[in-house]
Parts: C-alpha cells; sequence; structure tokens
C-alpha cells in the first residue's frame, strides 16, 4: 500500500494523493530514485525485503511534475548566479568534469571595418505593404513601412561546432560566428551595388538563392543602387560578347523559384582575376556573392584578398553549393535533399525494371558523387529498396568471400532479382585514376558504371547463367530539377544571412547551416578540408550495411588520438 506523500521542488508544494499499486517484480534497490532523491518525502517500498522497485505515479502527478518543470526552466538563465541549482531542479541532474569545456577557439571572419571606413548606422527591417512590381525599389514612403528586428546578433555570439562530447576529448572545443542581422552596418545601403554569379554545375535551389539575395537587398535592407547578375561563370565579368551582364530586378525574378538551373546560366573556368577587379570598379560594386563549390569559393577568396590589396572596399560572400553534398563542416549543402528526393524515381524504375525482366533482372543505378558517396547513400536509405550499395570512400571487392559479385548472384537466387546504386567515384582502386581535368580541375572519372554492367553479366555467365541487366543514369536529371519545400527554406536562410554578413563588413566567408544553426564560416578554413569524404565507420554505413546485408569491404579503421577533434558526419533531415 502507498499512503499519501508530500512532493517538494523549489519552494512549491504539491499535496498528492497516490493510489494502491501491486508491487511485482525484483528489480535492483538503485532503481528506486525516479527523478531525484530530494524530490520525495519517501520512496515507494514494498514492506517485503528483497522486492523493490520504483512504483510509476499516477499520470497526473506525472503532469504535475512535468508542469512545473517547464515553469521552472522558463525562469533558469545560464547568466544567473545559481544557474547550476536552478537547471538541477528542472532535471538535470549530473555533473561530469571530464566533459568541461575550458577552451573554445573561434573561426574568425574577416572584417573591412579594420581597414575602410564604416557607415556605422542601425539597420532596418523594410517590409513591402506589396510587392512594387516593376521597381527595383522602393519609389515612395507610402509603399513601404520600417521596424527594427525584434533580435539583432550580437558580436560575441557563437555556436558551437562540437556539439557530441565525448569522455577524454579534453577541454577544447570549436566555435564559429552566429549568423543574422547585426545591428550596426558597414555600408550605406543607398549606396550598395552588387553582384551575383553561379558557378559551377547545376544544383537544386539555386534561383532560390538568387531570388532571396535580390529580395533581401531590396526588400529587407532597401539598398539604392543596381543588383548584377554576372552570367555564364566568371566568364561573365569579362566576356561580353557571350555572357552580357544582367540587371536583378525584383520582377525579375519573383517566379524563378519554381524553376529548375541558374537563370544567370554557369560554367567552369573563366577565372581572370584583373579582369574581375576592373569590372567591380567600373560597376562600383561593395558586395560580391559568389554561389559555388570549393573550388569556386577559394576563387572567392582570392578575390576578397586582391580587392583589400587594391584598397577596395568590397565584401565578398560565399554560399556553398555542390550536388555530392561534400563541403566541410556543414550539416549539408543545398539541393541535396532534392536530390535524393529526385532520385527516388530512378531506383523505383530500376526495382520495376529487375522485377518484371527475366531470368535475374538486376537494375544499376548511377547516382553524382566524385570523391563522397553521400547522394549514393542518402539516396537508397531512402528508398528501402536497394540490395548494394558502392560509394567512393569503400573499395569494392569483386570475387571472394567478401566479393559483391557472388552475393549479388545469391541475393537474385533468394528475391528473383536485384537493385544496385553506385556513386560514379566508386571504383578507383580496381579502374584507375584518369590524367584527364576539366575546366573547373577536377579529374575525369572512369565509367564504373559500365564496368560493373560487364562484370555482373560476365560472372552469371561464368556459371551458365543470363543475367538480365538495366543500367539507369539520372545524373543530370536529379540536379536540374526545382528545388523542394526544405531546399527552399534553407535557400531562403542562406542567402538572407548572406546578406547580412555583407552587409555587416564581412568578407571572405560563407554561411551555412552547423549543428542546424546558421553561422559565418571564414573560407580559408572552409577549403582546407574539403571535399569531404563520408566515413566508411559512421553510422550512415553502418545503417547502409543493415540495410542491404551487403558485405562490409571498409577497411580498418585507424587510431586516432582520444584528444583529436575531428570533422562530424554531415546532417540529413
Amino acid at each position: 500500500t502507498i499512503y499519501p506523500h508530500t512532493i517538494f521542488r523549489n519552494d512549491q508544494m504539491l499535496m498528492m494523493n497516490a493510489v494502491k499499486f501491486t508491487i511485482t517484480s525484483i528489480v535492483v534497490a538503485s532503481t528506486l530514485v525516479l527523478s531525484n532523491a530530494d524530490d520525495f518525502s519517501s520512496a515507494f517500498i514494498s514492506p517485503k525485503v528483497n522486492q523493490l522497485r520504483p512504483v510509476v505515479p499516477p499520470l497526473r502527478i506525472l503532469k504535475a511534475l512535468a508542469s512545473i518543470r517547464e515553469e521552472n526552466a522558463d525562469e533558469c538563465s545560464l547568466d544567473d548566479p545559481d544557474a547550476s541549482g536552478c537547471l538541477q531542479s528542472t532535471g538535470y541532474y549530473t555533473k561530469d568534469p571530464d566533459l568541461v569545456v575550458s577552451e573554445i577557439l573561434v573561426a574568425e571572419v574577416e572584417s573591412l571595418r579594420a581597414k575602410f571606413p564604416s557607415f556605422d548606422q542601425e539597420g532596418t527591417n523594410v517590409i513591402k505593404r506589396r510587392r512594387n512590381r516593376g521597381h527595383r525599389f522602393h519609389t515612395t514612403e507610402s509603399s513601404r513601412m520600417e521596424m527594427e528586428y525584434h533580435e539583432y546578433v550580437e558580436e560575441g555570439e557563437l555556436v558551437l561546432m562540437d556539439l557530441i562530447r565525448k569522455p577524454g576529448m579534453g577541454g577544447v572545443s570549436r566555435a564559429f560566428h552566429r549568423a543574422g542581422p547585426r545591428k550596426l552596418l558597414h555600408f550605406d545601403p543607398k549606396t550598395v551595388n552588387a553582384a551575383i554569379v553561379t558557378c559551377g554545375g547545376l544544383c537544386p535551389g539555386l534561383n532560390n538563392v538568387i531570388r532571396e539575395l535580390v529580395h533581401s537587398l531590396y526588400n529587407v535592407y532597401g539598398v539604392g543602387g543596381n543588383v548584377w547578375g554576372i552570367t555564364g561563370g566568371f566568364h561573365g565579368f569579362h566576356d561580353f560578347k557571350n555572357y552580357e551582364p544582367v540587371l536583378l530586378t525584383n520582377i525579375a525574378v519573383e517566379q524563378i523559384h519554381h524553376e529548375g538551373g541558374t537563370i544567370l546560366r554557369s560554367s567552369r573556368g573563366g577565372f581572370d582575376m584583373d579582369k574581375i577587379l576592373q569590372f567591380l570598379k567600373e560597376k562600383d560594386i561593395s558586395q560580391l556573392y559568389i554561389i559555388g563549390g570549393d573550388g569556386t569559393h577559394r576563387g572567392a577568396y582570392a578575390i576578397s584578398e586582391a580587392c583589400e590589396a587594391a584598397g577596395m572596399n568590397v565584401a565578398v560572400a560565399g554560399i556553398p553549393k555542390t550536388i555530392d553534398n561534400d563541403v566541410d563542416y556543414i550539416d549539408r549543402s543545398f539541393g541535396f535533399s532534392t536530390a535524393v528526393e529526385a532520385s527516388q524515381a530512378a531506383i523505383r524504375t530500376a526495382k520495376t525494371e529487375a522485377m518484371c525482366n527475366v531470368p535475374n533482372g538486376i537494375g544499376i543505378v548511377k547516382l553524382m558523387g566524385r570523391s563522397a558517396g553521400f547522394l549514393a547513400a542518402f539516396s537508397a536509405l531512402g528508398s528501402g529498396d536497394v540490395d548494394l550499395v558502392l560509394v567512393p570512400e569503400v573499395p569494392i571487392i569483386l570475387d571472394g568471400p567478401d566479393g559483391i559479385l557472388p552475393y549479388l548472384r545469391q541475393r537474385v537466387k533468394e528475391h528473383k532479382f536485384a537493385v544496385v546504386v553506385l556513386a560514379e567515384g566508386a571504383g578507383e582502386e580496381l579502374l584507375g585514376i584518369s590524367d584527364e581535368v576539366d575546366a573547373g580541375g577536377n579529374k575525369a572519372k572512369p565509367k564504373i558504371g559500365d564496368f560493373i554492367v560487364t562484370s555482373v553479366g560476365d560472372y552469371f555467365k561464368s556459371f551458365g547463367e543470363e543475367a538480365t541487366i538495366k543500367y539507369i543514369d539520372p545524373s543530370y536529371t536529379v540536379r536540374s530539377v526545382p528545388a523542394n519545400a526544405a531546399d527552399s527554406l534553407y535557400c531562403t536562410q542562406l542567402a538572407q544571412n548572406a546578406v547580412h554578413g555583407a552587409m555587416s563588413g564581412l568578407t571572405g566567408f560563407s554561411v551555412g547551416l552547423v549543428n542546424n544553426r546558421m553561422v559565418y564560416l571564414p573560407i580559408p578554413q572552409l577549403v582546407a578540408t574539403s571535399p569531404r569524404k563520408m566515413s566508411p565507420h559512421g553510422q550512415t554505413w553502418e545503417r547502409l550495411i543493415a540495410m542491404t546485408g551487403q558485405p562490409n569491404t571498409a577497411l580498418p579503421k585507424l587510431k586516432k588520438d582520444p584528444d583529436e577533434l575531428v570533422n562530424p558526419e554531415p546532417r540529413f533531415g
């Protein structure tokens, strides 16, 4: 029998009548503590020795406790000298000295304020009553209203990168500056001229980023100058015969987010520093927004350094773009979610073809992934219908106990068909590395798809059997579609925060999600470890092995210094 008990929490007394419970299980006595020993005036214990177990309070008691915790959580502040005691009273009990962070190393972003005079006026968030169609900016005071942001981001606000702490990591952590609007502007919006350029391959969401950059410049900051669209990548800064710059207005970009690709067109190569600087001077550009991958970001930082050396007060902001999701540090690249979604149609097609074509139907899908297998891995996981995944990070073994060929044949025997997804960069250990490079400096990849198709067919023939193989290559299909809702939202966040950073005087930086928080990343640090690779010993690969049942041919994990800080796997969702 359980008698009425009085529960005390933070000077609040809640009288609750418990009901009778029957104790039936024998458990360890240490489990008597339900929440905190101080929470209860006495423990719920059966009078019979060796029959000890916690008794779950009635639902109304649990709701009351939850209500108290919620109230107290609102009252707790990390600025409070008694923050520790306050937090403990709301459910945070354990103190672990091994996990204490004693030193935070901040990735500093360069600022134009250090070398150029600043406007240093408070920014305002300009909201249009209506679209003001046909105009680049507001023409009358009656067409707009102004209000301050509800909350500015202070200079000292940081986002910790090493979110997961492990015993033995030491007391050092890393952090990036939190992205967002700053109270003081470096540039006077009335005098700002900006330029936007897209470089490299296509990616879902490019038009979304362009649109939101334009809207943020005109609608949020009310810039009084022009926003130029540089067509044809870096070629557009100087090859005006083929790539003429265009003026971007609200009306010009109003509907572009519904289309794939980029209205500015894109290309690789064409980088000419002298001509780029000449263009920036002639157009009096004070803000340059460059959308591209790690190679493009290297060029962006070079422009930033050259502008500073030439005494040009120009903010250079990068927005990371890669269909392979291989830009380091950030949770994910924009367009990746859309590409994973778009790849599902190809995988379903491969499954249908494999199921319906006899004998021994096998569907093979090749996806992009020059040096990283994120797209192939996440697409396979999102499908749930894939039997074999091949990525650049894991060696391919054809025959033997861990060979993919005997595994695939056995899979077909058991299920009558099989589905394979491979990344374009897989199998370099079998086919070698090409010496050919494109205009962007990327090495050409061997034709792994054709190789796997031939190898599978020959293997079945060696047993006197025929394999019906259907090979599908949707590589360009998945990158040319419009962005889905998740990527559209992400593109909006990226573009707005890029403008916030440039307006405040930051330069040589990029923007992205780190631990689901928008941050500013110094470009040198971003590109130093890019392109990143998927860990063959991480949870993503483990999930794939568990789903497909394929042999795990990942190389043994190398021992690392327990104090070494490593970049976490990218997050997706």
